[in-house]
């Protein structure tokens, strides 16, 4: 099984993402915790990485194509896998597809989880993340049981500096503008495969494991 999951920020992609690799045994590529990691350790790609996304930016391809290939190559992606904010634009869709040729291998689905605007500013905005382990809360929807400290570890939970209404909107702007190309191109291939997004977490995997159930079944 391999998988591209689509979606703006704030969409509920890394959720879904792990549940879907948990139930298929795949991995889990995501560009976004690679990016955080990198950032956390002050290497030399997250310093610059950190410059585009403390202002809501993209990170450019650039930063990515090559990590992304090396990843593809290993070992636990040889029964399949799931990319997680990768490819964000054509120019790496279609950089993507080259690769797959090169390894004789073939894009399965683009899975797109739909969320409205103001959805996702709601979600965005009122998100907190664990200072040390990293675990996400919501001060609304997933509030942590003692005030501002993490249920798992018992480390203090912040607001990141992404996460306030300013950056989110320039973010969604910058998705719309473009990622929208990237979603007619997989359109245009048959590969697209929508959700909506805004319905309780289960449900939205119920409707992926359809989807995917549904394309397990056309290969056997």
């Amino acid at each position: 099984m391999r998988v591209i999951l689509l979606g703006p920020p704030g969409a509920g992609k890394g959720t879904q993402a792990k549940s879907i690799c948990n139930k298929y045994s795949i991995p889990h590529i995501s560009t976004g915790d690679i990016f955080r990691y990198n950032i956390s350790q002050a290497t030399p790609l997250g310093i610059e990485a950190k410059k585009y996304i403390d202002k809501g930016h993209l990170v450019p391809d650039e930063l990515t194509i090559d990590l992304i290939k090396d990843r593809l190559k290993q070992d636990d992606c040889k029964n399949g896998f799931l990319l997680d904010g990768y490819p964000r634009t054509v120019n790496q869709a279609e950089a993507l597809e080259v690769l797959l040729k090169e390894m004789s291998l073939k894009l399965d689905t683009a899975l797109l989880i739909e969320v409205p605007k103001g959805f996702i500013i709601d979600r965005m905005t009122g998100r907190r993340v664990c200072t040390t382990c990293g675990a996400s809360y919501h001060v609304k929807y997933n509030p942590t049981k003692n005030d501002g400290k993490c249920d798992v570890c018992g480390s203090v939970v912040i607001q990141r500096a992404d996460d306030n209404e300013a950056t989110v909107s320039e973010r969604l702007e910058i998705y719309d503008a473009q990622t929208q190309p990237l979603i007619e191109y997989y359109r245009e291939k048959n590969l697209l495969a929508e959700v909506d997004g805004t319905q309780a977490i289960n449900d939205v995997f119920k409707n992926i494991c359809g989807i995917l159930g549904a394309i397990n079944s056309d290969e056997y």
